[in-house]
């Protein structure tokens, strides 16, 4: 009981407060993006240029998201979010940025006219997947990576309603996929109803029909 106790009588007061700062990030985030139309959340490498083949790509398929009708959500920072981004405000928006707090790389690109800053990152990806009617996966790193898998995941265990998870790149994806395909559906660590969740395609046009497919 005295262990116990100690415990308890050296929690850190701040971190009981913690929770209102938790909830501050989800009520805004709500609030900002429940007024949205229905709309397609992009994930890729921040470290993309302008001027290479996946950033122009990324341009090229937030303007014709929102020509669609769709709102763009991207994580507000630069490289393949600041291309969909720069498409989307083109088109007219609406041009979503969630930015996060990190000490390298994530800057809020100039690109959105809905944005907001998150310092918790289980709160940020609430907010990508509660609004979106698909994922659309571009070349990147860990990060992408990320939410590629909680996506499926979440798709998987039916946590959420089934949506589109479209990866762009097949060349880049191919080692990825054939790892899935020879490794954990070959080896039963996944179903074949999983692995029809993931699309993939190097055509803005399919990705576009693929989305208009399941959102009529």
């Amino acid at each position: 009981m005295k262990n116990n106790r100690f415990v308890i009588d050296n929690i850190n007061p701040q971190e009981s407060w913690r929770i209102f700062r938790i909830m501050a990030e989800f009520v805004d985030g709500i609030e900002a993006l429940s007024k949205l139309p229905p709309a397609v959340t992009i994930f890729g490498s921040a470290r993309s240029k302008e001027g290479e083949k996946y950033y122009e790509m990324a341009v090229k398929l937030g303007e014709r998201l929102v020509t669609q009708g769709y709102a763009v959500i991207t994580g507000g920072g630069p490289g393949i979010m600041e291309a969909a981004n720069k498409g989307a405000l083109k088109a007219g928006g609406p041009s979503v940025g969630l930015n996060i707090e990190l000490p390298f790389e994530q800057k809020l690109n100039p690109y959105t006219d809905v944005h907001l800053n998150f310092r918790y990152f289980f709160v940020r990806k609430v907010m990508f997947i509660k609004y979106a009617i698909g994922y659309i996966i571009f070349p990147g790193g860990f990060g992408t990576m990320d939410e590629l898998f909680e996506a499926l995941t979440l798709i998987q265990t039916e946590k959420v309603k089934p949506f589109p998870v479209v990866m762009l790149g097949s060349d880049y994806w191919r080692g990825l996929l054939d790892w899935i395909d020879n490794k954990m559906l070959k080896e039963n660590k996944i179903s074949p109803g999983d692995r029809a969740i993931i699309k993939v395609t190097d055509s803005i046009d399919e990705v576009v029909n693929i989305l208009k497919s399941v959102h009529l």
